[in-house]
């Protein structure tokens, strides 16, 4: 559905910094307390989500601290009382009868404000070095596919019998169902395909990378009209990382600054680069830029006036969640609240 104002939302910290590794006004910090002062704080500021991303060790270098998205969404889940909590999971690494009946009692912990992000996997080395299985792209989609359709008939309590390529589930059924509505949102990122494909047959909300508005308009133009049965309009989401400062010439001179530091991490990313899956959508849209998942490839980089702006023309193209990056992370979390957020809203 279309959203009557822009939703906001952030990443959470759970492998540190976002944007650069090496900038001395934010110090490596991937840690628990962290990360509950951080969602707590945007809660507060009035972010309405934050996504709590799945990786098992740190995608950039194993040496450093990677906080688990499951185990942490579950306190954050009775820390918190309003924020949406989304936990990123890939299929291949928990049966969907676990992981639904994890879903489940962390949608009860937080009185129905947990959703799951579906993230097909991206980074061979976590599985692989697990010795865990790391199928080509598409083959991963026809397991996600398969893997959802399974976890979300559990979501709604009913008794499910299943036989498919990879599952055989028999006579399941998850005690108690949500008290709050008929099951977790879903959101499901990936731009392949397979990828648009399944977001189409079963996601509630599709995120994108960052990227221009043009491209991004696109998508939404290739999604929106496909066949959704009986589930409601497909919600639109992107990922972006905001420089926002009260002139251009400002914004453009942070960005700068980060790309500098950015780029002293060059050397420790090209390891984990050479074991992303080539046929990733998302290789080719974070080059360039400051930030993960496309960053600041969305423009977000400006006067606050410019920046609220341009969040207007993506949400008028039908983007209703945007899932923020920023660094300094806190100090520019709440300079995004005091100076954009009212400028989107009072327009």
């Amino acid at each position: 559905m279309q959203h009557a104002a822009p939703r906001f939302g952030i990443w959470a910290l759970v492998h540190g910094s976002r944007g650069a590794f090496h900038d001395p006004e934010e110090p490596f910090d991937a840690s628990w307390p962290r990360n509950r002062a951080l969602v707590l704080e945007a809660e507060a500021l009035g972010y309405a989500t934050t996504l709590i991303a799945q990786h098992t060790a740190n995608p950039y270098n194993p040496a450093f601290d990677q906080l688990e998205a499951w185990t942490a969404a579950a306190a954050l889940a009775e820390a918190t009382t309003r924020i949406e909590l989304i936990a990123a999971i890939k299929p291949l690494l928990y049966h969907p009868v676990v992981l639904a009946k994890m879903a489940m009692g962390i949608e009860q912990i937080s009185a129905g404000r947990f959703a799951i992000n579906l993230v097909n996997a991206w980074n061979g080395a976590e599985l692989e070095n697990a010795g865990l299985p790391f199928p080509a792209h598409d083959a991963r989609y026809d397991y996600g596919a398969e893997w959802l359709t399974v976890v979300e008939r559990l979501f709604t309590g009913e008794t499910v019998d299943f036989t498919g390529q990879h599952f055989q589930v028999r006579d399941y059924r998850l005690r108690p169902p949500s008290a709050w509505r008929a099951r977790p949102r879903i959101y499901l990122g990936g731009e392949s395909a397979p990828a648009r494909a399944l977001a189409a047959r079963s996601a509630d909300t599709w995120f994108m990378n960052a990227q221009p508005l043009a491209q991004v308009q696109a998508l939404i133009g290739d999604l929106r009209p496909r066949p959704r049965g009986t589930l409601a309009p497909l919600d639109f989401g992107l990922s972006a990382f905001v420089v926002a400062r009260p002139s251009e010439a400002e914004a453009i001179a942070a960005h700068d600054r980060l790309l500098a530091l950015a780029a002293q991490d060059r050397a420790m990313r090209a390891g984990p680069a050479g074991r992303v899956d080539r046929a990733v959508v998302m290789r080719r849209t974070v080059a360039g830029s400051v930030g993960t998942n496309g960053g600041s490839a969305a423009g977000l980089v400006g006067s606050y006036a410019q920046v609220a702006e341009r969040i207007r023309r993506f949400h008028a193209a039908g983007i209703g969640t945007f899932l923020l990056q920023f660094q300094p992370f806190e100090a520019e979390m709440r300079r995004f609240a005091a100076e954009v957020m009212p400028r989107v809203t009072t327009a």
